[in-house]
């Protein structure tokens, strides 16, 4: 059987999804029993203008210049997979949405925030700008989600399984201590799962880095955040901002 061609590609991001694969170790190996990499940035210096059966996109769309290269991607691609909170959501970037633009430039840039190639427009989900057949979501991804999405392409399945349950349930299957009878607060509740809900596992809270289940209850989640974890009304209501600002009511 003839190997998929795969290529990773990446935009507004740190690049952390790519990093984290690296570190697969021998399940990425054996991966490549299936794959043909034909471009990945963080491991190989190979570019290809041909035919990509499988594309995989990081990082957010945070400029208008930036879909002509998103066009051109999907134009010649099979299937198109936005992987990882920034592509998928707007994930971190997509803070500064709620900011003026020469504010958060000022405090990210300083003395160099007019600098013509730092102008940026709202961070958004790369399926603002193209479409997009399958999302992993996370940050960074997760490892066997990542994994078993790949082999389920490689094979011709027409869907992709990704859950719908909150972390919440992984942690009672888990059995891991809530973090609120500890004394802590966490986002579980309204967070998608998908991970195996390892932060709560090891005593950290869930920060909803795979973004939001369908119709979260955020104003339930603000109360929860103030009465069980003892965060003010302030910081309850921009808790929950950091990786799903482009997903909350308000935004």
């Amino acid at each position: 059987m003839a190997k998929v061609k795969v290529a990773w590609f990446d935009f507004c991001c740190c690049e952390g999804c790519q990093i984290e694969m690296t570190n697969f170790g021998e399940p990425f190996l054996k991966l490549l029993e299936l794959v043909e990499p034909v471009e990945f940035r963080e491991a190989m210096s190979e570019k290809t203008t041909e035919r990509i059966n499988v594309s995989f996109i990081e990082g957010s769309f945070s400029r208008e210049e930036d879909r002509v290269r998103l066009e051109e991607i999907r134009e010649r691609s099979d299937v198109v997979v936005a992987y990882g909170a920034c592509a998928v959501t707007g994930g971190i970037n997509a803070l500064k949405n709620h900011f003026e633009m020469d504010d958060y430039k000022e405090a990210v840039y300083g003395a160099d925030k007019d600098m013509p190639h730092l102008d940026t427009q709202d961070a958004k989900p790369v399926s603002a700008a193209i479409k997009v057949d399958y999302a992993i979501p996370g940050c960074p991804i997760d490892k066997d989600e990542f994994l078993r999405v790949v082999t389920q392409l490689v094979h011709g399945t027409s869907k992709v399984y990704v859950p719908t349950y909150p972390v919440c349930l992984e942690c009672k299957l888990r059995e891991t201590v809530c973090r609120y009878d500890d004394g802590d607060h966490c986002m579980g509740q309204v967070a998608l799962a998908g991970c195996g809900a390892p932060c709560p596992a090891d005593g950290i809270p869930c920060e909803a880095c795979r973004g939001f289940v369908e119709n979260p209850n955020e104003k339930a989640l603000e109360q929860v955040l103030q009465e069980r974890g003892g965060l003010s009304a302030a910081w309850a209501k921009k808790k929950s901002q950091m990786f799903t600002a482009n997903l909350r009511g308000d935004a």
